[in-house]
Formats: structure tokens, C-alpha cells, sequence
């Protein structure tokens, strides 16, 4: 399946403008109609092989498994924008730990990042423009390593965790493919 980075001549046929609603989707379930053909059971369960969790980014940019020479069933991944580590966060790693035996975090931020371009601002933004503030904070940034301290803190003070002694942050270069290991806050 042709990525969006390399247009194939259905994606080069309409602009993102003028794409018939459902577009994209239907591709999708295309793709996977052709993947279920081959599709067998791994005969796996929840529980990480590595038992890690990987907490990063969800830029289209970082391909997480083949960046960290994992295979399905390795790790769980949790992402959102930034990676940034927020509640909902703290709640996939709590269950992750708890209930699927994971023990190691790795948390990746990257470079050239969305979230250093926009400000907490975005949301007053967005209630002027429907309404209504969103009760989540947009967790933006200017420094990614200093986010980077910031997650692993949050992690390691966090008291649902049970896993605290292998947390490991780094930001990722969009560049060069590389991680930068990033030192916790003293």
C-alpha cells in the first residue's frame, strides 16, 4: 500500500480540498481486506514480549517499530500528540503495568515538533471559535528535552505506577533517524 508521503495516482487524482468524504477510509479498509487474506494468528495475548511500554509522538514521521527494531507483539505504544506524558497517559501506563506486566517506559519526543509552534492559546482559539474551551490542556512546548524531563517526572511521581526503576526518555531526530538519550531532572 503506497504511503501518503508517495502519492499514488488515487491520491494524486483528487486534492486533500476536493477528496470525496470517506476517501481516505475507504482506502483503508481496502488495504485491509487485502492484509486479512494473509492474515494468521499470531497466537498472542496483551502482554508485551519485552514487557515495555513506549509512550511517544503520534507525528506520521516516526515509525516506532521499525525505529527501535521492534516486532508486533514487543511492546505497547501509546501516543498522542507531543507524547507528552498527561493522564490518560498515566492510566494506559497504569494498566499497561498492572493488569499486562510491562516493567521498562520509554518516553520519545522528536525534533521539528508540532507542539513547539503552537501555544497554550489554541484554546481559547478554539472556544471562540465553537463555543466552548476544551477541558484538556494542549501541553505545548518550546524545549523538547525539557518536556522530555517533564514526562519522565510525571511518570516517577506518579503513585499508580508500580514500575519506576527503568524510565528512559529521549527525542528523536525527524532528520537523521536517530535517538538522543535525554538525563532526568536531578
Amino acid at each position: 500500500m503506497p504511503t501518503s508521503a508517495k502519492p499514488s495516482a488515487e491520491t494524486d487524482s483528487a486534492s486533500a480540498g476536493s477528496r470525496p468524504a470517506g476517501a481516505v477510509t475507504d482506502r483503508l479498509v481496502r488495504a485491509n481486506t487485502h492484509y486479512a487474506e494473509e492474515f494468521t494468528d499470531p497466537g498472542m495475548d496483551a502482554r508485551p514480549v519485552l514487557q515495555v511500554a513506549v509512550v511517544a509522538c503520534m507525528d506520521a514521521r516516526l515509525d516506532l517499530h521499525a525505529a527501535l527494531g521492534l516486532e508486533l507483539g514487543d511492546c505497547h505504544t501509546i501516543r498522542n500528540a507531543g507524547g507528552v506524558v498527561t493522564d490518560d497517559v498515566i492510566r494506559s501506563l497504569t494498566i499497561s503495568q498492572r493488569a499486562l506486566g510491562t516493567r521498562s517506559i520509554v518516553l520519545i519526543h522528536h525534533t521539528n515538533c508540532g507542539l513547539e509552534s503552537i501555544t497554550e492559546e489554541f484554546r481559547q482559539e478554539l472556544e471562540h471559535e465553537v463555543g466552548q474551551r476544551p477541558v484538556w490542556a494542549v501541553e505545548a512546548y518550546k524545549d523538547a528535552d525539557q518536556d522530555v524531563r517533564q514526562s519522565m517526572q510525571r511518570v516517577r511521581t506518579s503513585p499508580f505506577l508500580l514500575h519506576k526503576d527503568d524510565i528512559r526518555g529521549f527525542v528523536f531526530d525527524v532528520t537523521t533517524g536517530l535517538l538522543r538519550e535525554i538525563t532526568p531532572a536531578s
